[in-house]
């Protein structure tokens, strides 16, 4: 099925993202995070996290923004985002 194939695509560009630069903006990796929990898991499923807790709650906002995405919608944004970071990131070295 197509989804199967995206799917291979999918984990694919997610260990590409690994080899993202250290430059890539904190506000591009939540993007990341956020579809990239929406594509694995879903619908964000635990509470906010506390305000202490900056780094975890900007995830989960990230995630949060995302929500409602279907699981192959956000594995192409995902897809796609990565593309445009590694494209971006090849034109700046």
């Amino acid at each position: 099925s197509t989804f199967v194939w995206f799917q291979e695509e999918f984990e694919e560009y997610a260990e590409k993202a690994k080899t993202l630069p250290d430059s890539t903006s904190n506000e591009n990796k939540l993007i990341l995070y956020g579809l990239y929990k929406q594509a694995t898991v879903g619908n964000v499923n635990t509470s906010r996290p506390g305000m202490f807790n900056m780094r975890d709650r900007a995830k989960w906002d990230a995630w949060k923004a995302v929500e409602g995405k279907s699981l192959d919608e956000a594995m192409s944004d995902y897809i796609t985002k990565v593309k445009q970071l590694l494209e971006e990131a090849a034109a700046s070295s």
